[in-house]
């Protein structure tokens, strides 16, 4: 590619969430298929009692339209797509990997200027899952089934680092395929985390992948594959991994630096909060396509006690507002009790000074970490996202999160979306918890750097919350800016002016993340303002990725809005 030379209430049982359904977004008016659909739900609180399955989804007959080659392209009015979103589809298809014949995926990046790749060339889970959803919301299924066989395949593999072994349900954190052009075989080797840096398992990727699951069932209306035997016990052994009984006093899930998209030491050690939401989200998902088979009921059933108690914890005890953080700073430590008000211990000289001019008077957000004595007060965009779409923050602190996008634009969005965390961590402190990492620079990659990969959660996010005026306001920032600099994995500085040089003069173009703004948000964009234009006003609420809908009748068959713009 040839890049241009110009220059709240925190308290809510299960029964009061949304009914979760992972991609009714996907079923948004469709590129290329057009269907009807029903979107009758079981609420949380017929789960945790009958545990009666139904059948969630209907079968979509295939349209005639087709726009393969430039998605949206044939919507022409004021919500016509960027022009650069052709080209991003294009990218993303030169960098489609195959093996034997048929796509899996695509490479992290694409960049003809780097002699060495590292692993950027590989396959990464997370990485893949936007770029899913739009190859589904487009109407191309079949990479992603192809994905979900070929990762859950990789899953049976025996993984070890070194002479440990690790959990059978493990998802590995990426793949390549090699190509033998003389002997005409193609070969797949999977990273479980032994050759990753820091020689860290993914938590996350086997989290995404029910999410993935969740999301290809409900786009394309075939059951045939979540309930399949493989399938079935891939669920249950990811699972198994999370929801066994330990020495752990909290639902949380405990996990070492490194283990998610945040991939490098940053301190994130513990209970991090974007753990804590996928995982939220994985067991949701998995709710509703596990069988009410023996092996079923009993996974089912520790879903339902496991969601109502990390919904509980998350919502009280990671939960910050002003209101919050006044109660905190008057905290008495050393409670010996089961009254205690200060469960943690944490103790109120531990606030850092940024919080007191930080937090707005309306507005709040889920910290970073909540553990004995430790309170981590940083803003992760993903986990508080995530949060918002998979209903872990009750519709109070949803709309308190974006209340505080909102008074704290400068500082979490910048001049390129989005910060990955806030605030950055330098001098001293950088040095004790990032190791000197020099990647990790201040202001730089995953210490505050800006990726505008997460802007397709944010988009989802104030889509489902009624503010869809944020998202306008961070995409008109990357139109302006994304395809000009040649699509760059993140950007430097406190308000994201500089791309990808971080603290070892490294930039990577990556197509993959670079699209997701381009293909994913496109697409959810356009279609949450279609949607908006119908008769019926179609209430666009609630994802695990993206915009999803929810008529406020609950009619059992649900036509897809027509293109009559």
């Amino acid at each position: 590619m040839e890049c241009p030379k110009e220059p709240l209430e925190s308290q809510c049982s299960l029964s009061e969430m949304d009914d979760f359904d992972l991609t009714r977004a996907l079923d948004k008016p469709r590129l290329k298929i057009e269907r009807k659909r029903s979107f009758d739900e079981r609420s949380m609180s017929e789960l945790s009692t009958g545990y009666s399955r139904h059948d969630l989804d209907m079968a979509h007959s295939p349209g005639s339209r087709s726009f393969v080659d430039t998605p949206l392209s044939y919507v022409r009015n004021s919500f016509e797509p960027h022009p650069m979103v052709a080209e991003a589809w294009e990218a993303l298809r030169r960098s489609m990997v195959f093996f034997r014949g048929q796509p899996v995926g695509t490479i992290a990046a694409y960049d003809h200027a780097s002699e060495e790749v590292l692993n950027y060339d590989q396959v990464f889970v997370r990485d893949f899952v936007p770029s899913a959803l739009a190859f589904l919301m487009n109407g191309e299924p079949d990479i992603v089934k192809n994905f979900l066989l070929k990762t859950l395949q990789l899953q049976g593999w025996e993984k070890r680092v070194d002479r440990f072994k690790l959990g059978e349900g493990v998802m590995p954190a990426s793949f390549k395929v090699l190509h033998d052009p003389v002997r005409k075989t193609d070969t797949i080797v999977a990273d479980f985390g032994e050759s990753a840096i820091g020689r860290v398992a993914p938590v996350d990727s086997g989290f995404w992948w029910i999410i993935l699951l969740r999301a290809y069932t409900k786009s394309t209306g075939d059951l045939t594959l979540s309930e399949t035997p493989e399938c079935q016990r891939g669920i249950r052994l990811i699972l198994s991994l999370c929801l066994s009984e330990g020495f752990d006093t909290f639902p949380t899930l405990l996990c070492a630096d490194g283990c998610s998209m945040v991939d490098r030491r940053m301190g994130v050690y513990g209970y991090p909060i974007e753990i804590q939401a996928l995982f939220f989200m994985a067991l949701r998902s998995a709710l509703s396509m596990l069988k009410h088979d023996e092996e079923g009921r009993e996974f089912i059933e520790k879903i339902v006690k496991r969601l109502h108690a990390l919904s509980f914890h998350m919502r009280n005890y990671f939960w910050l507002d002003f209101q919050q953080l006044n109660d905190i700073y008057r905290y008495k430590t050393e409670e010996y009790s089961h009254t205690a008000v200060n469960k943690f211990n944490v103790m109120p000289d531990s606030i850092p000074d940024w919080v007191f001019d930080f937090m707005p008077l309306r507005g709040g957000y889920f910290v970073g970490n909540v553990s004995p004595a430790r309170m981590d007060f940083r803003w992760f965009s993903l986990g508080n996202c995530v949060a918002i779409l998979s209903s872990l923050a009750t519709p109070d602190q949803s709309m308190a999160i974006m209340d505080l996008l909102e008074h704290r634009w400068e500082e979490l969005v910048g001049e390129m979306p989005l910060k990955i965390c806030y605030p950055c961590i330098e001098s001293h402190e950088w040095r004790i918890v990032t190791g000197c990492d020099p990647k990790n620079t201040r202001w730089s990659y995953h210490n505050g750097g800006s990726w505008p990969v997460l802007l397709w959660m944010l988009t989802a996010a104030c889509i489902k919350t009624g503010r869809p005026q944020i998202a306008r306001r961070a995409i008109d920032l990357i139109e302006s800016r994304l395809h000009r600099d040649c699509w760059p994995e993140y950007y430097d500085g406190k308000l994201g002016r500089v791309y990808g040089l971080g603290g070892v003069k490294e930039r990577a173009c990556i197509v993959e993340w670079g699209f997701v703004y381009c293909g994913t948000s496109s697409l959810i964009w356009v279609s949450s303002n279609i949607t908006n234009n119908e008769s019926n006003t179609w209430i666009t609420v609630y994802s695990a990725e993206s915009v999803i809908w929810h008529h406020p009748t609950r009619t059992r068959h649900l036509r897809q809005p027509c293109w009559n713009l």
